[in-house]
């Protein structure tokens, strides 16, 4: 590992000053994803202003009924909160289907949303990778694509995000709060993620030196219902081929008032599926309406060489979760494509 300098910062506004000033500085929570890009080779930060011990590893209930959450919560103990799993189950899912419990007991709120791709290119520094170094081209391109990106891709990089908290967070309308030399400002988190375009070493909207400081959500209905499933190559936490977070509302008479489903393993940012989103409003909840907005959404699907098989597993995967929120029936009726 190459030498370099550790402080520990004594509040946020000192944290961002002493990043902002040196651009070979790195912010240090649980150190997760980033320690293990500094033995790789990947990441070589000069200075690591560790964050893990600022004020900001609270839950706290806001107000207007939504909920704050502390940059520095560990994923076990975002997990676990009775108010979480209450009020929203999709993310206490998508958070224990993320990672062990060991790497639950490290990992933050921030880190994870700043986690980087997984791509087995972009790990491999003997290998060209216009994420970790610029103009140098993409090897998976012409290399292994099983878990590469079908929705949002470039000709610069078609890799996935890896989070599973950050799809739940999406279907979730969460905002993410960040401090930088400015202040405070916060960003949607549908828009705090970036698809690669010809700048594909830009993971985020973030500027040099901002640091998260909370994520918050709003409050959901009494009413609703939200449920996150992975699909995975096999069950002992391994990354998402497809996975699917959705928030639904219905009314008394079966129509789905409101929708919200996001989906990861597809893209380089959590993906929000809008189309399918907008044809369930005012829909009767039925498996021809589900299968019909799952189609819709995967229309713009591009896939590559090895992932074909992500456009129906996305598609049957919505339907999956919808009828599980719903409680439509499988065998409720036919669901052939028109």
């Amino acid at each position: 590992m190459i030498p370099f300098e550790y402080k520990r910062a004594e509040d946020t506004d000192s944290a961002v000053a002493t990043v902002t000033g040196q651009p070979a500085a790195r912010f240090l929570a649980g150190g997760t994803n980033l320690v293990d890009h500094m033995k790789l080779g990947i990441a070589e930060p000069e200075l690591l202003v560790d964050v893990s011990r600022l004020p900001l590893d609270e839950v706290l209930e806001l107000d207007d009924g939504g909920v704050r959450i502390g940059a520095t919560v560990r994923n076990s103990d975002l997990a676990a909160h009775p108010v979480i799993r209450q009020r929203y189950p999709v993310l206490a899912e998508a958070l224990l289907a993320g990672a062990s419990g060991q790497l639950r007991n490290m990992a933050t709120t921030g880190g994870n949303l700043l986690q980087r791709t997984r791509c087995v290119y972009f790990q491999d520094v003997t290998m060209p990778c216009n994420k970790r170094e610029p103009g140098t081209g993409c090897s998976a391109l012409e290399g292994y694509t099983r878990y590469h990106a079908i929705l949002g891709a470039s000709d610069d990089c078609v890799a996935v995000h890896p989070s599973d908290m950050a799809v739940a967070m999406a279907a979730l309308d969460a905002t993410v709060v960040v401090l930088g030399q400015d202040g405070e400002r916060r960003i949607p988190l549908t828009e705090f993620h970036r698809l690669p375009g010809s700048e594909p070493q830009r993971d985020t909207v973030l500027e040099h030196g901002e640091l998260i400081t909370a994520v918050d959500l709003p409050a959901q209905s009494a009413g609703h219902r939200s449920a996150y499933r992975k699909v995975r190559d096999r069950a002992s936490y391994a990354f998402a081929l497809v996975s699917v977070a959705a928030v639904v509302e219905m009314d008394d008479g079966g129509s789905i008032t409101e929708a919200r489903i996001a989906l990861g393993g597809v893209a380089h940012k959590p993906w929000r599926a809008t189309r399918a989103e907008e044809m369930l409003r005012g829909a009767d909840a039925s498996g021809k309406n589900f299968r019909r907005a799952a189609e819709a959404e995967l229309k713009a699907a591009r896939p590559l060489e090895d992932n074909a098989f992500k456009i129906p597993m996305a598609q049957n995967t919505i339907v999956a979760v919808l009828r599980d929120l719903t409680g439509v029936a499988a065998d409720a009726e036919p669901e052939e494509s028109e």
